[in-house]
């Protein structure tokens, strides 16, 4: 029996719907626009491959979605949170979520409190937990917060104080109440671990919403498929974690797309440029996995340390909107998801980028004819501009004079010239603009750590080896294949200012589905 897998990516634009096969070949895939209820799209794509594919041969469902991240910028469906830090008094000069803007602090912060407890950033404990204050806390949240986001410091060196500060609300508010653990969700950093855990939880109605409504979009179609999310690094949550911790799949949009693009060229180095019909995105492919940001990444105006990758994103696209009324100018506005309506080779009223390219022969769409009336002039201006800024974005994201190749992918890639400078070849493929569901459907699952360890204590291979392990461990337990999993990143961050030869290491281990 043939096992096919479906990717599906929800972009601000279209739902791409692709099954491959077992061997990575696509079978059947299906571009349709994103509709404004998230779920129709998906349905439709759906109909379409499972038209051309036996609903009994599909094994998996990956879905990929900026749902989570649009409810953030939009400040809606969220949750009311209760935040809760371990660590009085020495972090009581900066209160929880002191750096959120103020209008999204005010939405989604119910109720705050610092408790005492915590760790050392050797895991030993600064002080013991104040249980009576957590009881305290649950019992001040009453019916008043719908999730609550609890940190301790250090708690990714040593998470007791939070898991049983953790035991102690489930006590208090149910065992199915959600509490969303600090160390499950961000790195080092307190603040930044607190903002991840806090958004976390105010996504709480959101990873709940996109999980059921797929499960639903699946029952309709009798599919009995495992259902998995990809996250922000390329990988997979399982669906009940995806509902679990919502946040980590909050950049999964450009990585599926990069993940897809390194697919379809076999590269494992190169520039991938991800043109959709609003934005473009460009990051780098190293070992066959996008490069993750070295900064802390900012949603929605908050700080945080999620592992996402390292990416320029600049409005440019297919459906970008052109004006020549008074001299050129270019976007950054676009017809988005009604580029086949407004767009003038399309029937539509409005000039765009798309129609620039099918005037200059870089792309065939629609009837070319209907937008006969464009000057010469203006179509080589527009190109000219196009390519130029093309050019800059390929070699902002590099870190290295050599030259790379270059992978152009999405629906708006035929804007990407064939001669960059800087780039060594420009690679393409039909299966390009589904790119990012390609991504998804391929995706494996992932384990991470990310803690101090003091080399002079074990030695330093004796801390990277045990660090290698719990990154494995970590694989397996979200589904990978004990005998496919392998390292795929570490890093060594020496931190100066802490005693004992102490280094920041990160390790991800990563393998296929079992």
């Amino acid at each position: 029996m043939t096992t096919i897998r479906i990717g599906i990516d929800v972009g601000g634009t279209n739902t791409d719907v692709v099954a491959i096969d077992t061997a990575g070949q696509v079978v059947t895939w299906h571009k349709t626009p994103t509709t404004a209820t998230l779920f129709d799209g998906i349905r439709t794509g759906l109909s379409a491959v499972l038209a051309r594919v036996r609903p009994a041969d599909v094994s998996h469902v990956m879905l990929g979605t900026t749902h989570p991240v649009n409810a953030l910028i939009a400040r809606s469906d969220l949750a009311r949170v209760g935040v809760l830090r371990i660590g009085a008094p020495a972090t009581m000069s900066i209160s929880p979520l002191a750096d959120w803007p103020r209008d999204l602090a005010g939405l989604v912060c119910a109720y705050s409190a610092v408790v005492r407890g915590g760790h050392e950033f050797d895991g030993s404990p600064m002080g013991p937990l104040d249980e009576d204050a957590v009881r305290a806390f649950a019992k001040a949240c009453g019916t008043t917060v719908d999730a609550i986001a609890l940190t301790g410091v250090h708690s990714p060196a040593n998470p007791e104080h939070e898991i049983r500060a953790g035991q102690i609300l489930a006590e208090e508010l149910g065992q199915n109440f959600p509490v969303t653990l600090g160390h499950q969700i961000g790195g080092l950093g307190l603040l930044e671990r607190e903002n991840s855990a806090t958004l976390n939880a105010a996504l709480r109605f959101v990873g709940a919403e996109v999980v059921t409504g797929l499960e639903q979009a699946l029952s309709a179609h009798n599919l009995r498929a495992e259902i998995y999310m990809t996250q922000n690094d390329g990988t997979l949550l399982s669906a009940a974690e995806a509902a679990r911790r919502p946040v980590m799949t909050i950049g999964s949009g450009p990585t599926n797309s990069m993940r897809g693009a390194a697919h379809l060229s076999g590269l494992a180095d190169a520039i991938i440029m991800d043109v959709g019909g609003t934005s473009t995105d460009v990051g780098m492919l190293v070992s066959g996995f996008p490069r993750e940001s070295a900064l802390p990444v900012e949603i929605g105006g908050v700080r945080t340390n999620y592992r996402m990758p390292d990416l320029i994103s600049v409005g440019l696209g297919g459906g970008t909107v052109v004006r020549a009324d008074e001299g050129l100018r270019i976007g950054p506005d676009s017809v988005a998801h009604r580029l086949t309506e407004r767009a003038r080779v399309f029937g539509g009223d409005t000039l765009t980028l798309t129609d620039v390219s099918v005037l200059a022969g870089r792309l065939t769409a629609g009837e070319p004819g209907r937008a006969a009336d464009v000057p010469r002039s203006l179509v080589e201006q527009a190109l000219s501009w196009v390519d130029e800024r093309i050019g800059r974005l390929a070699d902002r994201i590099k870190v290295a004079r050599s030259d790379l190749p270059l992978v152009a992918v999405g629906g708006g890639a035929h804007l990407i010239p064939d001669e960059i400078p800087g780039v060594s070849t420009v690679h393409r493929h039909e299966y390009a603009a589904v790119a990012n569901a390609i991504g998804a459907a391929i995706a494996e699952a992932s384990g991470t750590l990310d803690r101090t360890y003091q080399f002079s204590d074990g030695g330093r291979e004796a801390c990277l080896e045990a660090a290698k392990r719990a990154a494995v461990d970590a694989a397996v337990r979200a589904g990978a294949d004990p005998a496919g999993t392998r390292i795929t990143a570490i890093t060594e961050i020496p931190i100066s200012y802490l005693p004992g030869d102490s280094v920041r290491v990160q390790v991800k281990a990563t393998g296929p589905l079992t």
